[in-house]
């Protein structure tokens, strides 16, 4: 006797901005096991680009209607509004034991993204944070030449995202306000900090620098940390908004070979531009040109970049919501992140290395 595929789990996503429209929302809509259903936007120019992209899914004013309507019409809600509304949105979310996606960073403090994690566990409910640069191409060519062996014992770890917009934009990632959790430290430092955990694991010392350098910048726009790993390697982290040219992607440097690359992952700008994972063309590939090197002086070879597989996140998710496995990025991970990024702040405030445990 056959069994009858289980429906697709039913997915509210709160936002619909840059996260929302051109992250979230493409990669849920091409997850098999993963609807789409409802997203809160009241901005009508976003609802008019919700309809024309996803027609089935519904709007709706508030996050306040979307969590009083999913009990028993919702299996999983996605939070990818402004940092300030992550922890708040979450706690209500587990709290009606409804499984969390949350958008990083978790929150604005690791005592805060702990109390989720409590929360969830208390609740038996799944909880996630959205690391979608794990699965960017270049990271997961590093991981798998570490892993192979094929650099040696690594030393160090250099990594960066450089971008150069001179003038602050309009939006609350530019409000001096410590409650929207803006600047660039918490935002691609977040994506910084968390790949540098995952290759080479727990931090004992932080030093960094942390700057306000454009004219009209109220929040860090330029940051250095330097990370000294309980594995004895150390991770050299730079993002600014400030960086006419930029440097290497990601150096790793062993004993027997380094790996250089440069040039950032396409899978941003493809889903920026409107393409997605599944629409008859390969996802997440690089030309032979955007290859990084691998070797070392007078011996070295093009490193061709592993695919990058933003859609792996969410498939995971899927799978996780089907069998009660843990999530693709424990929530913990996140609280890891967090304790780190206080601790640069920490050093920057003080010009001190700041010891951790």
């Amino acid at each position: 006797m056959s069994t009858a595929p289980r429906p697709p789990f039913r997915v509210g996503l709160v936002g619909y901005g840059l996260a929302g429209s051109a992250f979230h929302a493409p990669l849920i809509a091409a997850t098999p096991g993963l609807r789409l259903d409802a997203v809160v936007t009241a901005n009508p120019g976003r609802r008019e680009q919700l309809h024309r992209e996803h027609p089935d899914a519904r709007a709706l004013d508030t996050p306040e209607q979307l969590l009083a309507e999913a009990p028993g019409t919702l299996d999983l809600i996605v939070i990818a509004s402004p940092n300030r509304t992550h922890v708040p949105l979450a706690r209500a979310a587990l709290s009606a034991g409804l499984a969390t996606v949350v958008d990083k960073p978790l929150a604005a403090t690791a005592a805060e993204a702990a109390a989720l994690c409590d929360l969830a566990e208390r609740t038996g409910t799944l909880l996630s944070v959205f690391q979608n640069r794990r699965w960017d191409g270049d990271f997961l060519t590093a991981r798998r030449l570490v892993t192979e062996g094929a650099l040696g014992r690594v030393h160090r770890f250099e990594s960066r995202f450089e971008r150069f917009r001179p003038k602050p934009k309009a939006g609350w990632r530019e409000l001096a306000d410590p409650a929207e959790v803006g600047g660039t430290l918490y935002d691609l430092g977040s994506h910084l900090v968390d790949q540098a955990l995952a290759l080479f694991g727990p931090v004992a010392a932080v030093y960094a620098e942390i700057d306000v350098r454009r004219d009209g910048a109220v929040v860090d726009d330029d940051a250095f940390l330097a990370l000294s790993h309980t594995s004895g390697v150390r991770s050299h982290l730079w993002t600014s908004a400030l960086t006419p040219l930029g440097g290497p992607r990601l150096r790793v440097l062993g004993d027997a070979a380094g790996y250089v690359k440069y040039g950032m992952d396409p899978q941003e700008n493809d889903l920026r531009a409107g393409r997605r994972p599944g629409d008859g063309t390969p996802w997440g590939t690089e030309p032979a040109e955007a290859y990084g090197t691998l070797g070392h002086d007078g011996q070295t070879a093009p490193a061709p970049t592993d695919p990058g597989d933003y859609p792996a996140y969410y498939a995971g998710i899927a799978h996780s919501l089907a069998t009660g496995t843990p999530p693709p990025v424990d929530p913990r991970d996140a609280v890891a992140t967090l304790t780190v990024l206080e601790a640069a702040r920490g050093s920057a405030a003080t010009s001190t290395v700041v010891h951790l445990g």
